[in-house]
């Protein structure tokens, strides 16, 4: 697998959450060798299935992106747009984006703002209309952008708008490459509307009943000038393995068997803790009767910004993390009870 060139592709496809039909797509032509199966459900999760007779094994990765919704056209032709997702208002001034249509614009502030403390209200998208007429012929309100910013690598790092979580779908992608045989009964799951509420991930767990549930998805890296080290994982300290965030305390079963999975792997790993934030674990854990969950995340600088920053080879361990577990000969969940 090419890293650069596929990662372009996921990053490139439209997918904001609650429109994740042409990731979807791009997802599943290059999941299309690897599976047995493949399910779209009414949430959009798109569900690549290679049969086992053992335990039922689900891996999620969200594909779902952030966005900015139109709300309003200014007599002046401007758009006045309303978050979807985590979006901050001082980290995408100055983002260009784009639409589905493939209207480009650029998110601007109002005039004269000065000091005041800076909210959604105040920002508006650029399209180049010299009237609301004119604006309305190229996007409707309840249109979507996305952030029209590149994806390259730089030395070890790969620099992107949207490695949350494009560049956990690359290592999944990646996982179901590296797995050669298995027994277990394996779901690869690509989840959507994470971003606004981890709502993809409950329908598919709901549908799956897994008895093993590995998520992955970024995670905060505490590499950063002037780091408060409210988060433990570092960029380029391989797979980190999750044992808390906000939504989820991960199974101690679970964080044992990826940790000892990785040292007798020989996959450089650190562990994941952070203090805010969630990943679909949240969801995934408490579904039907519960389900044993962990997670393998991947060290992300500027989470949300309209570039972010991740490392190739943390990246590829995380992927030989998630094989590995995989085609570990697993007990039943039943037996791992108590």
């Amino acid at each position: 697998m090419e890293v650069v060139k596929t990662l372009e592709a996921l990053c490139a496809a439209f997918g904001p959450s609650g429109q994740e039909k042409e990731i979807a797509q791009v997802i599943e032509d290059l999941a299309r060798p690897y599976a047995d199966e493949i399910i779209r459900d009414v949430m959009g999760n798109l569900t690549v299935h290679k049969k086992g007779s053992g335990p039922k094994v689900m891996f999620a990765a969200h594909m779902d992106s952030l966005g900015l919704m139109a709300t309003h056209i200014t007599d002046e032709g401007f758009l006045r747009v309303g978050k979807i997702g985590g979006v901050s208002p001082r980290d995408v001034l100055g983002t260009p984006v784009r639409f589905q249509s493939g209207v480009l614009g650029t998110v601007y502030e109002d005039d004269g703002l000065g000091d005041a403390k800076r909210e959604m209200g105040h920002l508006f998208v650029d399209i180049g209309a010299k009237s609301a007429a004119e604006a309305k012929e190229w996007v409707q309100v309840g249109d979507v952008a996305v952030y029209a910013t590149p994806t390259y690598a730089s030395g070890h790092a790969l620099i992107s708008p949207y490695l949350d979580n494009r560049v956990c779908c690359l290592a999944l992608l990646r996982a179901m490459e590296l797995v050669k045989e298995s027994d277990n009964d394996l779901y690869f799951v690509f989840t959507t509307q994470e971003e606004v509420g981890l709502r993809g991930a409950q329908t598919a767990a709901y549908a799956i009943d897994p008895d093993y549930a590995v998520v992955t998805d970024v995670t905060v890296a505490d590499d950063l000038p002037g780091s408060k080290h409210t988060c433990s994982s570092k960029c380029g300290g391989g797979a980190a393995i999750k044992v808390m965030d906000s939504s989820v305390i991960c199974h101690p079963k679970m964080v044992a068997m990826l940790k000892d999975l990785a040292k007798k792997e020989n996959i450089p790993h650190q562990m994941d803790v952070i203090s805010h934030g969630g990943t679909d674990g949240g969801s995934i854990h408490k579904s039907r009767a519960g389900v044993f969950t962990g997670g393998v995340s991947v060290p992300c600088r500027n989470i949300h910004c309209p570039q972010e920053v991740a490392y190739a080879e943390d990246v590829e361990a995380t992927a030989k993390l998630l094989a590995a577990f995989a085609q570990k000969k697993l007990p039943r969940a039943e037996e791992l009870r108590g």
